[in-house]
């Protein structure tokens, strides 16, 4: 079974450009998460931060960053030794979906609505 299903709102950061990575998060967005983690160590840190920017500043403008996490891994070499390696978890989360934040607007103006029937 693959590591995406420990971590449902974590998309892991690797080699392919950073627009791969923004698709991945808007379609976790979409489905109706308020969260997604991106996950990167090494040199694939860059990638990690152009794909929370380009998604925020370009395609999420209500998107926020909610924490950013650093962090070193130690990496054991084949040769023997370790090595340590750089880590990042940065959180993007967004407020509850248009689409919700319709149905709460409607249920709240529902009992207003019954209370001018009644009035007039």
């Amino acid at each position: 079974m693959s590591s995406l299903s420990r971590e449902p709102n974590t998309v892991f950061i690797g080699r392919k450009p950073p627009m791969s990575y923004v698709l991945a998060v808007i379609t976790l967005f979409s489905a109706g998460n308020t969260e997604v983690t991106l996950k990167a160590r090494g040199q694939a840190i860059t990638t990690a931060v152009d794909a929370a920017e380009i998604t925020r500043r370009r395609f999420m403008k209500d998107a926020n960053i909610g924490k950013i996490t650093i962090g070193t891994e130690e990496i054991k070499q084949e040769e023997g030794g370790t090595r340590n390696v750089s880590t990042i978890e940065i959180t993007l989360t967004t407020e509850a979906k248009p689409k919700e934040e319709a149905k709460a607007t409607q249920k709240a103006q529902a009992p207003a609505t019954e209370a001018a029937k009644e009035i007039a």
